[in-house]
């Protein structure tokens, strides 16, 4: 067994059976990889779609999606454990190129980790396409950050001894746990990971305003729990805050101006994910109840 792929899912009927029949024709070897999928308190049909595919099925009460790519990994028989969502479709060499990537002869250098590319399927709808156009779900962008960079946990695989050995994903935050992880990762074995391009996997964005504005409300409290986690390396202030507020009155007025086709759309999309983040952050990030917990 060489690669473990967890996926987690809260109330994904609608998208579930579609992701693992796409894992399910993956190109590397049956023999060589499993399926977990770990349901997290779901309310619908999910257990009901997972148990009609050969995988192993872990059932838990609402506890959040770090809380159960935890599961999963503490399930994993796999040298390599692989992270996709319910909602994404890998491709049928999705994973060959993942564990092509880490497994290359006469390597000086062994990777503890890889991440692929995520585009988004379809993107017809103006959240979604805005998502493309920005580049929100580009993991080599986020790879490229000077100081945090990290990997998004939709197309993503880690070494299992390594999750093991600091602890697996922080089950304290709403999002973010990825760029937590990575941090961790990154300082107990250096910059030995890589981007591979060819391990693709499509990604149902958003398809609506308001549920981008959801989805980004809580990347902006997962930010501030960052934020205050690493608090000694990122200090905050109520200046920076008033810094921050300003961005998103420049991002209104850039979006007030006339303009058509993909630059409004990117203006538009850049004002409401600013606005929902910042909400998000102020919420979180000056609650005492949210303090104490780190």
């Amino acid at each position: 067994m060489r690669v473990s792929v967890v996926v987690p899912a809260h109330d994904a009927e609608a998208t579930l059976g579609q992701c693992l029949r796409a894992l399910a024709g993956q190109s590397l070897s049956a023999d060589q990889y499993e399926l977990i999928v770990v349901d997290d308190g779901s309310t619908d049909g999910t257990a009901d779609v997972a148990r009609g595919f050969d995988i192993t099925l872990v059932q838990q009460s609402r506890r959040g999606a770090p809380a159960a790519r935890n599961a999963g990994l503490q399930a994993a028989r796999g040298e390599w454990v692989a992270f996709t969502d319910a909602d994404c479709l890998p491709t049928r060499s999705w994973l060959r190129a993942l564990h092509d990537a880490v497994s290359k002869d006469g390597d000086d250098d062994p990777p503890y980790g890889v991440a692929g590319k995520t585009a988004g399927h379809p993107s017809d709808a103006p959240a979604a396409r805005f998502v493309d156009l920005s580049g929100g779900l580009d993991s080599e962008r986020h790879l490229a950050h000077p100081r945090f960079p990290f990997a998004l946990s939709g197309n993503l695989m880690y070494r299992r001894s390594a999750l093991q050995e600091v602890g697996g994903f922080d089950e304290r935050y709403a999002t973010y746990e990825a760029c937590d992880l990575h941090v961790r990762l990154r300082r107990a074995h250096g910059d030995s990971f890589r981007y591979e391009p060819r391990a693709v996997v499509l990604h149902h964005h958003r398809p609506t305003w308001r549920a981008y504005w959801s989805q980004q409300r809580g990347y902006g409290r997962g930010l501030a729990q960052f934020t205050w986690h690493y608090r000694d390396e990122v200090p905050w202030s109520p200046v920076r805050e008033l810094r921050a507020w300003a961005r998103v009155a420049g991002r209104g007025l850039q979006a007030a101006l006339p303009a058509s086709g993909d630059a409004a759309l990117v203006r538009r999309g850049l004002f409401v994910k600013d606005l929902a983040q910042r909400l998000g952050f102020v919420r979180t990030y000056w609650s005492r109840a949210e303090r104490a917990r780190w």
